[in-house]
Formats: structure tokens, C-alpha cells, sequence
């Protein structure tokens, strides 16, 4: 059984609808919460794809640091290019790049 938190409808054209769950574990201490994004995250990206998957060799990475997009929005895609910065200003989230070291 969940309940509803929150509702948004962001300025990217996604309806987010925020549940958590009932369940909570004594022991541990913790919950669940779960997000689903009604009408998609990604606008654009690869979209003629059932899933878009990418996969990185670490050891094959050629800067030690590399900044992976999150926000669906880059135009390098899969890279970060800051879009991400854009996004969270017209919108109120607070989403960044997975950064991977190598």
C-alpha cells in the first residue's frame, strides 16, 4: 500500500508523482520511496530505442574524470555537457552528472 507525498508538474513536460511506501523496517531504520514519472524523463534522447542502455569500461575511460548526464538534456549525450544547470533553474530539481573516476 502506498500513499501519495507530492505531486509536480515540471517545466520539462514530465508529470512526477512522488508514493512512498507503508512498510518501514524497525530494525534498520528505513523506508522506500519510489518515483515514477508519468509521460517520460527523457524528451528526446535516442527515443526509436525500447531501452537506451549504455555501457563503460572504466579502464578504457581517457581523463581521470568523466561526468556522465542524468538530466536527460545534454547534447552529448551520454556525457554531461552542464544542461543539467538549465534544467534545475526553470524547474526546482536539484539532478547532476554521475561522475566516474578512473
Amino acid at each position: 500500500m502506498a500513499s501519495t507525498i507530492a505531486s509536480a508538474v515540471l517545466g520539462v513536460g514530465a508529470h512526477f508523482s512522488y508514493t512512498s511506501s507503508v512498510a518501514f523496517n524497525q530494525k534498520t531504520r528505513r523506508g522506500s520511496v519510489s518515483v515514477r514519472a508519468e509521460g517520460g524523463i527523457n524528451p528526446q534522447i535516442r527515443k526509436d530505442e525500447t531501452k537506451v542502455v549504455d555501457s563503460v569500461v572504466v579502464a578504457e575511460l581517457e581523463k581521470p574524470l568523466t561526468a556522465y548526464c542524468r538530466c536527460w538534456r545534454s547534447g552529448t549525450f551520454p556525457l554531461c555537457d552542464g544542461t543539467h544547470v538549465k534544467h534545475n533553474k526553470a524547474t526546482g530539481d536539484n539532478v547532476g552528472p554521475l561522475l566516474v573516476k578512473k
